[in-house]
This record gives C-alpha cells, structure tokens and sequence, in this order.
C-alpha cells in the first residue's frame, strides 16, 4: 500500500491511477468493413458510419470496465503514427529498410519510413474531430495520442529531408514544431486536456543496432537525441496550463513484437531530465526494460505511469506482484505522482497483438482494480 512517508508537499498531479496507453483490438466487425471498404464495396462515409459505432461502443467498453481515462482505441488509424503524418503536408510515407522488429516469423515486420520531399504543414487540424467524437460519447476524461514529431526524421536523418526545400535542417524543424503547436492548440480549443505524445523512437538510442543506424546516417546519436528533445520540447512549448502533456515511451509494439532493447539508463539523464512533458508513461513489463533505478533522474513533480502490465501475451499478472513493483518505484518517486497502465497498446498495428480481447478486458480490469486498491482510487 502507499506509503504515506513518501507523501511530500507537491501539489496532487492529476488524478489518474489507472491509465491506458491507447489503442486497443479492433473488433471484428470494423476489420470486415475496412477489408469491404479496400474492395470497393462500402465508400469512406459507411466506413467512417461504422467506425462511429466501433468507437461509441469501445468508449462504453472502457468506461464498464472502470477506467478513469478513455480513449477511441485508435479504431480510426491503420497503426499509431501513419494516419496523422499521410495528412500532413510535404510528406511521403514510403517502404522501410531498417530494422525489422524481433520475430520468429517471415516476413519479419519493418516499420515504414517518411520522406520529406516539400515543406511540412497541415491545411487544418488533423485529429479535433477524432477528439470531438470521443468526448461527444464519454463520461470520463478523453485522451488523444499524437505521434511524435520524430517519426518524421529519425528513419534517415538529414538524407530523409530534402536538401532542396529545407537546405537549412533547423528551417525543417521549425516548420514541424510549428505544425504540432498548431494541432495542440486546436484540440485544447475543442476541450482536450490530456494529449499523449507516443515516441518509442527515443528508446532506440537505448539500442546498439539502432544507434548505427544513426551513425551511418551520419550523425551522432547522443546529439540527435538532444535535438528531439529540444524539437518536442518546442512542439508543446505554447500549450496551457490546464493541458497535462504525457509521453509514452516503449520499446516498440507491433503483433506482439518490439524493435529496441535496453534499460532507461541509457535516456534518464536527457529524456526525463529535459523533456518537458508532465507525465511519462514507461514501458515495464519484462527483462527488457530494466530496474527502476533511472527513475532517480525523474525530475520532482513529474507524473510517472508505469507499464507493468504486459499487451504482449495473455499471461495474466499477478496483482499483489503488482503492488510490490509500485512500493519498489514509491522508493524512487513519490507515489502521489505515480500511476499504472498496461506497457504499450493493444494494437499500435491494425491488426493488433496476439491475444484476445477477453484477454484485454481481464488486462484492463486488472489495472483497474490494482490501482483502486493500491492508491485508493482509479
């Protein structure tokens, strides 16, 4: 249980203890009318029809269950970060050709690249109305989740943006930190206080492999890294004070595979010391991911969700083992300011991971209840 001489005089983050990261299985009802729309056989306004009711109902879903925080499921998106970048202007999402996610299986998933071949802007807000809909239809606290603004660079570089329109990289950055405080600004406009920035490209500088990959970019990975952070730090620099910003932070999350290894030593002293978001939404649910001893670096006041509960597998977790990993973190981080989630979502791919969703209902439900009877409430 929390203990109170871990209680300081900071004022109480926002009160959510159990949280979820996002996406969640599509049911199958809403993959037959994407495979019916890919046909031809329905146009886009009888598929957008039945996702309304998809996600209509996936909100109730989420709220029986307990949860204090909802979200569409991402029922609207072919995975995590496509949707919201092919919107954007000045972008090409094209074949990827770095490194594949860890599976036994053929072919092995490798994630999609952008290329920027013109200046980056949007015409509009790209995700008020996906916004609107889920706070139209919940009684509880809407989330949405943004990629972040590093997928547009990281796969590539510099070679990744054309020289052309942007001859000066900074003039590049600029127009794309411009582009999300736009965005932000819309969905706080339309009543979004809880934006989640998804970035499990940072964890890749946790992850050798992936470190080449930067060098033979042609770049250092330790100064890469810094300058993401100054780019996201710049995306959310304009956003309220009544906006909590949260980042999610995995290691990859696709068919039940990852991509990067390696414990947040490796990120602590820049990420959590300089990112400046209010709440850090960690992967923790396997070897993978380390101790909690980088959370040392976790500057006061922060708001840490810890992802102990595994999308992966359908393996339920142990509650009391649950409470004893949160009184292990309480050591580091003052347990007011922190949280519990499942690691990643459920599906971050269309097709999501491989386990069903009663065994993401009994995951949810987990969280849920964990979280009641470790802080009080959920």
């Amino acid at each position: 249980m929390m203990d109170q001489r871990h209680m300081t005089n900071v004022s109480s983050p926002m009160p959510i203890r159990a949280d979820t990261v996002g996406s969640l299985l599509r049911p199958d009802g809403l993959h037959a009318a994407r495979r019916r729309f890919e046909l031809g056989e329905i146009d886009a306004a009888a598929l957008h029809e039945i996702e309304d009711q998809a996600i209509a109902d996936v909100i109730a879903y989420q709220e029986g269950i307990g949860l204090p925080v909802v979200t569409d499921g991402e029922f609207r998106r072919e995975n995590w970060w496509i949707d919201f970048v092919r919107k954007l202007e000045g972008v090409e999402i094209v074949a990827g050709g770095g490194t594949a996610f860890a599976t036994n299986e053929a072919p092995r998933y490798v994630p999609k690249s952008v290329r920027v071949s013109g200046q980056v802007g949007a015409a509009g807000p790209i995700l008020v109305d996906d916004f609107r809909f889920v706070r139209k239809n919940a009684k509880s606290i809407a989330k949405i989740a943004v990629p972040s603004p590093t997928r547009l660079h990281f796969h590539g570089g510099r070679k990744s943006v054309s020289t052309e329109v942007y001859p000066d990289i900074e003039a590049f950055f600029a127009d794309v930190a411009a582009v999300y405080r736009r965005e932000i600004a819309a969905l706080e406009a339309a009543g979004c206080r809880y934006i989640q920035i998804d970035d499990p490209l940072l964890s890749y500088f946790l992850d050798p492999h992936l470190r080449a990959e930067i060098v033979a970019d042609g770049d250092d990975p330790d100064t890469r890294l810094r300058r993401y952070i100054r780019l996201i730090n710049d995306c959310i620099a304009e956003r309220s004070a009544a906006t909590t910003i949260g980042i999610h932070i995995c290691r990859g999350n696709a068919r039940s595979t990852w991509l990067a290894e390696g414990t947040y030593e490796g990120l602590a002293d820049t990420c959590f010391a300089l990112l400046n978001v209010d709440r850090f939404l960690l992967e923790y649910d396997d070897e993978r991911s380390g101790s909690f001893a980088p959370l040392r670096f976790m500057p006061k006041g922060k708001q840490v969700v810890l992802g102990l509960v595994t999308t992966k597998h359908a393996r339920l977790e142990d509650k009391d083992a649950l409470k004893r990993r949160l009184d292990e973190a309480a050591r580091l981080i003052d347990p007011s300011f922190l949280a519990l989630s499942p690691q990643c979502g459920f599906a971050s791919v269309v097709e999501g991971n491989l386990i069903t969703e009663a065994d993401q209902r009994a995951k949810l439900a987990l969280v849920v209840q964990t979280a009641r009877e470790y802080w009080g409430a959920a």
